[in-house]
């Protein structure tokens, strides 16, 4: 699915909302609750909703509902600490750090998820073998991440002011 920015054109299947909140499946003309879009989710199928009135991508908002409704039946994902930080993010100077170091965590998750069921689903090598290698590779990838993180963090007068004191340094 083709979350950022989200365009229609870049999708298999338009689902067009109405102004009296139903969802509306283009592809099989039957209207859809949000339990039906998060199991197209699960099955990997890729869609975007549009406003039916204005045209307006909406596809961001639907699945906020749907983590909404997810979060509130059961046990959630996030817990109340989690959603704070979060919400902290929002607006400050680290906002876009964080959410390049949360979609990069995602990402690697869904690597690490598959590679994991192909092993699986070969089960020719040693279990023993396949975890140290999932676990030598996850923190490769781990690594990788934080570190691009964490250049990413450093503010560019934090390293000005390195650059200065070498400089400083070496003119003594």
């Amino acid at each position: 699915m083709h979350i950022e920015g989200c365009l229609v054109a870049d999708t298999h299947r338009v689902i067009k909302k109405y102004p009296n909140r139903r969802l509306y499946d283009t592809e099989q003309s039957r209207y859809i609750t949000l339990a039906d879009l998060r199991e197209l989710i699960v099955g990997g199928v890729d869609f975007a909703v549009q406003d039916a009135s204005s045209g307006e991508d909406i596809t961001r908002n639907i699945l906020l509902q749907i983590i909404t409704e997810q979060e509130s039946a059961g046990k959630p994902l996030f817990s109340a600490e989690q959603l704070t930080q979060m919400i902290r993010f929002y607006g400050g100077a680290s906002q876009e750090v964080f959410s390049d170091y949360l979609a990069r965590s995602l990402d690697l998750f869904v690597r690490q998820q598959r590679a994991f069921q192909q092993q699986l689903g070969s089960m020719s090598t040693n279990p023993m073998t396949m975890w140290s290698e999932l676990a030598k590779r996850n923190l490769e990838i781990w690594r990788e991440v934080q570190d691009s993180f964490l250049k990413a963090a450093v503010p560019a007068s934090a390293k000005h002011k390195k650059k200065d004191a070498r400089k400083s340094s070496r003119g003594r």
